[in-house]
Formats: C-alpha cells, structure tokens, sequence
C-alpha cells in the first residue's frame, strides 16, 4: 500500500504476519526488506505480490509524461471523451484533465477502414521523423483508428519508436476491440503507469530470489510479472482485488456470502459488493480514466487515513485526494508531516490509542497536532475539535457516498448485505 507494506508468510502450515511502512521513492526497497526479515534465513519461495502502486500513482495524478501518437485529425478524442455530465446538477460541470495533455498528442497521417482496409497509407518520411516529434516523453501510446480490425499501422508505427528506449504502450497489443475513445484512454492509462510500475517490478523480480514470481490483477487472478510490467493496466487494482477475494473467502467461513467491501487504507477507500461473488466489469473508471479491462467491480475514492485537510478557496474543508503517504506520513507519526491527516484528525480526538502504533512497536504524538489543527480550525473558525470532527465527517460522507454507489444506486439493499471492513483504517 502507499503508507504501509503488509507480508504474509505461510510455511509448514504457519503463518507469519509483518507490517512495515512503505517506501514511496523505491516500494520495492520495503516489499524486499519485509520479504528478508521474514523469511530469515534464504530460502525458495513463491512471491504473490498485490500493490496499490499503479493505483495511488493515477489517484495522486504522478504519473509518467506520456506522448500519444495518433491519426491526424482525432488528437483530441481524450478530451472530448464521451459528452457524459459527470455532476448532473452542476451548472458548470467539470471533468478532471486528460492523463496527456495537448501539446503531448501527435497527430500522423494514414487510416485504415473499419473492415481493416487500407483507406490512406502510411508516410514512410513521417515514420523516420516520428521519434524528434515525441521529444520529451518519459511513455509512449499508440492509437490508430480501427487497428482491432488490422494492426499493421499501428504496429509500423511502434516499429518507428521502438528505438527510443521509451515504454511503449499499443493499443492493438492491449485491447483489440472498437470502441475509440475507451481503446485510446486504457492505452493512455497504460502508458501513464508504465515506468514507475516497470522499474518496481523488475526490480522485485531481479533481487527478491522468489521463484516465480506473480502480480496480483484487477480481475482477482494473478499475472506473470513479465505481462505485469508489459501491460500494468491490469493491475490499477491489484490491491483492492486480492482484497475483495480474501474478504469474500473470511466471510464465507463465517457464514456470510452477502457481503459489501470496505477497504480503507492510507490512500484510498475501496468498496465492492459481493452478492455471493465478485462482480466483474469492463466498464470501470479510476480518478475520472476510463479502463476497458475486465476488473472486480470496485468502486474508489481518494479518502483514507493519510488523506490531507485543506480549506478551499471558498472556505470549505476539503480531504483528499492528496495523502501523506509514509514518507512524512501524518503529523502524530512524527516523521516531519505538516499537513494534517484523518489519522491526525482520530489522533486528536483519541479515537486512535497513541501506544498502539505499529501494534505497540511504535507510538503517535498527540501534542504535535495541537498546532497545525489550531490554525485549520481558526480558518474555520471552530474549536480544535470541532475541526477534528469535522475532516472525519468529510471523509466518511465520501465513503458514504461511495458505498452507495455499488449498492441503492444498482438497485441493491445495503441491509441485506453484511459490512465487511479491513485494510489499516477500515
């Protein structure tokens, strides 16, 4: 996860739990440690690895810069999107910004036919000076229309690029289906995850010593590493997936099979809906990015215990998207947070035990908070704790809002299900 790493050893029929926290500049470094201090001694494993870092990195907007290469004429398919009203009532809706911005969407010549047909070919001058007009790019995507039905555009232009060194995300590589603007956007998120997901990957893969070594999907299987770090889309929700399949199969032994998930961590809070099953879909959005991939039908929201507290322009309080991570982490970690947190927030309210930390290996500071909380709430012009309750207040009506998305909104009754919380706030 983005504030901790949780490890699970089973051997000889015993298992063995670790909690760390997370190491945001490498993930790897704290996986590879938890792995190391576990096991003891060296020893053949199996490594099944779940990570909320693609995740977090499309929710907190740090991504790679990406260059879509596309045909001229239809570079701004991302922009214009689907013409769906994200705030129904809002006179003025607003959709979050494209994952590549306009100056980094390069338009080409040459169009194939919906039958596959070679309507306009290819400029072989503009191939070769395709790799200076991409100048900058830390990922490649490339979309071409109608490569579902023949990829040979598309894959003369990856030709073209392959060169560079870049990650290269192809459209009709990773979701060979109609459908341009959702085909464009999964290629787009692709590419966006692709560097930090590759290094950490192939990282874990090189030192862990585990044999083999498989990524978690957001289908609820597990992928080989290698296609993990090809096509990291499917691993958006990697964590939140092996999530709802461990709940489920608890839930299940405890005689329960109509269950909601509830899965609050540092960054985010996950929720599903299990009528007996994990429902799939392939129509799923994460941070306002359409993905056309099949994935465990989660809904996510930017609200968890690192989630950050602000009054907006307009003097509202506002929590979230943005987290602390663990690298400072909340204030009461005492690690050079400045920015307050819902953690910060129960802390204060003493809702959290401050000897409990890291199950008692660590402890909060509560007196660090007084300050920072003070000037929040004097923006607010409420008391310290009132300004406490109220950042918990505007993260639970997220959640709220969310849980009834996957349940009364799709025409099912929360009451009938049984709640199932985990994840290190839940």
């Amino acid at each position: 996860g983005g504030t901790f790493t949780d490890l699970l050893l089973l051997a000889d029929g015993v298992l063995s739990t670790l909690k760390i926290p997370s190491t945001p500049s490498d993930p790897a470094d704290a996986v590879l440690a938890g792995c190391r201090e576990l096991l003891g001694a060296p020893r053949p494993y199996r490594l099944l690895h779940g990570s909320t870092v693609a995740t977090n990195s499309l929710l907190e907007r740090k991504g790679a810069r990406v260059v879509l290469v596309t045909n001229r004429g239809f570079e701004d398919v991302l922009e214009i999107g689907r013409q769906n009203r994200p705030q129904l009532y809002a006179l003025v809706g607003h959709r979050p910004p494209p994952l590549v911005s306009r100056q980094d969407r390069v338009g080409i010549g040459g169009r194939t036919g919906p039958e596959g047909e070679e309507v306009q070919p290819l400029d072989p001058v503009e191939l070769r000076g395709l790799p200076d007009r991409v100048k900058g790019a830390e990922a490649l995507a490339v979309v071409l229309l109608h490569s579902y039905a023949d990829a040979e555009q598309e894959e003369a232009v990856a030709t073209a690029l392959e060169g560079l060194g870049l990650p290269l995300s192809v459209s009709s590589r990773l979701l060979p289906e109609y459908r341009e603007y959702e085909r464009t956007s999964t290629t787009a998120v692709n590419a966006y995850v692709s560097p930090i997901m590759s290094r950490y990957l192939g990282r874990l893969h090189r030192e862990s010593g585990a044999v083999p070594v498989h990524i978690m999907a957001s289908n609820g299987g597990a992928v080989p590493v290698d296609r993990a770090r090809r096509e990291p889309v499917h691993t958006v929700l990697s964590g939140p997936a092996g999530g709802v399949v461990g709940a489920l199969a608890g839930a299940e032994r405890a005689g329960s099979e109509q269950i909601i998930n509830f899965d609050m961590g540092g960054t985010s809070t996950d929720v599903s809906l299990c009528p007996g099953r994990p429902l799939h879909t392939r129509e799923f959005e994460i941070a306002g990015q359409p993905v056309a991939v099949p994935v465990i039908d989660i809904h996510t929201v930017g609200a968890g215990g690192g989630s950050l507290a602000r009054v907006d322009p307009g003097g509202a309080l506002r929590v979230g998207p943005e987290s602390a991570g663990a690298d400072p982490g909340p204030i009461a970690y005492g690690h050079g947070g400045q920015e307050l947190t819902v953690t910060d927030a129960h802390v204060w309210l003493r809702r959290l035990p401050v000897e409990a930390f890291l199950g008692g290996s660590g402890r909060l500071d509560r007196e660090i908070i007084a300050e920072p909380l003070g000037e929040l709430a004097g923006k607010l012009g409420k008391t310290p704790e009132d300004a406490a309750e109220g950042i918990l207040s505007v993260a639970n009506t997220a959640m709220e809002r969310a849980l009834r998305v996957i349940s009364v909104e799709r025409g099912f009754d929360p009451a009938e299900f049984v709640l199932v919380a985990f994840g290190g706030a839940g």
